[in-house]
């Protein structure tokens, strides 16, 4: 009874949808595929559904086929220059097209409660440092979270560490990013994390509008 309990408890969640920032690349160390098959059943399990780039290739392509696999619902917005390079075979999911990069991330933060960002390479990092910014501004309170495989993101994280030393970001807003090696931990992470980085959502509110409204927040 204790077992099954538990796995009620985990079966649930308060996010209903997770948007995950991951290469178009497998990347070169196994751990970094196998990640992002984690996380997607780790999604699965916990009843959460997916928003990401849209792409059928690389870690895109490996965690949205593991949350499809398991029964959840996976929303793909990709800018249609980019249809041709990154979907390849059968699509899984809803794929939705947009106009641009700008109205791809507006769209993805719509519809998604909280941000993971599994390895990537530019790409990744300007989604990531985009809802980052956008939380640091009030424009959001969703969590944002690395799952930070053998230590891909560590030095990031140092860069960020020593922009708070130098006086760039408050301490308070360092407390944004949430971090772990792991799919399970990172998750439970995100489903604990309280904004402690300031309270500035009231003016921004023509900006949260703007984003409702699937249009970007690039020129703030």
């Amino acid at each position: 009874m204790e077992e099954e309990r538990e796995m009620k408890k985990r079966q649930s969640s308060r996010f209903r949808r997770i948007c995950v920032f991951c290469g178009s690349s497998h990347g070169k160390k196994p751990s970094y595929q196998d990640a992002a098959i984690e996380l997607g059943k780790e999604l699965v399990l916990k009843k959460i559904d997916l928003v990401y780039g849209g792409g059928s290739i690389g870690l895109m392509g490996l965690v949205s086929q593991a949350v499809h696999d398991g029964g959840r619902h996976v929303i793909g917005v990709i800018p249609k220059i980019l249809m041709l390079r990154e979907l390849t075979g059968e699509t899984v999911g809803e794929v939705r097209p947009v106009a641009d990069m700008h109205q791809r991330k507006a769209e993805m933060a719509k519809h998604s409660d909280a941000f993971i960002a599994l390895p990537g390479g530019y790409g990744t990092l300007e989604e990531l440092l985009e809802v980052i910014t956008w939380a640091q501004l009030g424009i959001h309170n969703k969590p944002v979270g690395l799952l930070n495989v053998d230590g891909y993101y560590n030095a990031l994280l140092s860069f960020i560490d020593k922009a708070v030393e130098e006086g760039f970001i408050r301490p308070s807003a360092r407390e944004i990013i949430v971090s772990a090696p792991a799919a399970k931990e990172l998750v439970k992470k995100l489903e604990e994390y309280v904004p402690r980085h300031g309270k500035e959502a009231s003016k921004f509110s023509c900006e949260i509008e703007e984003l409702e409204h699937g249009r970007g927040l690039d020129a703030l």
